[in-house]
């Protein structure tokens, strides 16, 4: 499948220039924004988790699937973790190796239930989320899971500072190191290639010979893993971890991957489009809390923002579908038009 990417460009760009503005619009109402470093390190710190989240469902939404345990499971990786640590089982550096074996574990038992088992995937991550979530705090036995802070840790995965390089979150360098990853896995290996080919169309991809299920496990154990490496940002980022949590997050993700340019329907995937994606709902969630809080309006901007976020997806996939729909006329056309053409004359 041929990913459109002379559109896909144009798109990422439009939505670069549309963070950007709105970014100086909040900026101009509250000045605070953009001046103050540790408000850019919490913007960062709330978009590594989601921006990870986003990059490993895109596989998933690319085979024309969904995931909706992605939130559960970073939190329930990173609780079960925690629990072992503090329970001194394991070392800290431990902890990491622990999340990213959890989240696997949960994508890869997505995997064999969507494509072994034939359930569909709405049902079946629905399930794993509610039993990540509940089962996690079943194990931890507390309400909050604490890791350490002003570590080795915090600081590998969220300071504000890399060597020499000064008020840059270490965060934002892991996102665009594994963005890049996932684009030559989705652009440049085949597993991308049969990926999106699933995508676009399933039993054609099968009947070609290759084994779809192999891929959608591949897709949805992705996922996983990469909900594991979420866990790590989130919990080096926000130390005190709720159990049974999580439920609302994958929401965010998956918002981000649409708004990026990813086709709900399949077949078609942005990777960059996904983080920038979660780039512009974070934007648009702390520039609102920043400028409703300046102006004394006495609105919660998380609801504002779930209403805004609800509008942007809504016509992003509206977008997607009037853009596939006027694809597939042109096609019709045509192959009536080479039809008209061969038919011998009267």
């Amino acid at each position: 499948m041929k990913n459109k990417k002379p559109f896909k460009i144009q798109q990422n760009i439009i939505m670069l220039l549309a963070s950007v503005v709105l970014l100086g619009a909040f900026s101009l109402v509250n000045p605070n924004l953009i001046k103050d470093k540790y408000m850019i390190l919490s913007m960062i710190q709330n978009f590594a988790p989601y921006a990870i989240m986003g990059l490993g469902v895109t596989f998933v939404i690319a085979t024309g699937g969904i995931d909706l345990s992605l939130g559960t499971v970073t939190i329930a990786s990173a609780v079960l973790a925690g629990k072992l640590y503090t329970e001194g089982t394991i070392p800290l550096w431990a902890t990491i190796p622990v999340m990213l074996v959890i989240g696997t574990l949960c994508g890869l038992l997505n995997g064999l239930m969507v494509a072994k088992l034939k359930i569909p995937a709405f049902i079946a991550t629905l399930g794993t989320m509610m039993v990540s979530r509940g089962l996690s705090a079943l194990i931890a036995g507390v309400p909050n899971i604490f890791f350490p802070t002003g570590t080795w840790y915090n600081k590998t995965f969220s300071s504000l500072s890399v060597g020499d390089v000064s008020a840059i979150p270490v965060g934002m360098f892991w996102v665009l190191g594994l963005m890049l990853i996932c684009m030559y896995l989705m652009y440049k290996n085949k597993i991308g290639r049969y990926i999106l080919a699933i995508g676009s169309n399933e039993e054609a991809t099968r009947l070609s010979g290759i084994n779809t299920d192999n891929y959608k496990i591949f897709a949805y154990t992705f996922a996983g893993l990469f909900c594991g490496i979420a866990a790590i940002f989130y919990s080096a980022a926000f130390p005190t971890i709720s159990c049974a949590t999580g439920n609302g997050m994958e929401l965010d993700a998956i918002a981000g991957v649409y708004i990026g340019g990813t086709s709900s329907a399949g077949g078609v995937a942005s990777v960059s489009g996904s983080v920038i994606g979660a780039a512009l709902l974070v934007v648009i969630r702390s520039g609102l809390n920043m400028v409703l809080a300046k102006l004394g309006i006495n609105l919660n901007s998380a609801y504002v923002t779930y209403v805004l976020t609800g509008i942007i997806v809504v016509v992003a996939i509206l977008l997607d579908i009037i853009k596939t729909n006027n694809q597939n006329k042109v096609k019709i056309e045509k192959v009536e038009e080479a039809a008209k053409a061969e038919a011998p004359k009267a």
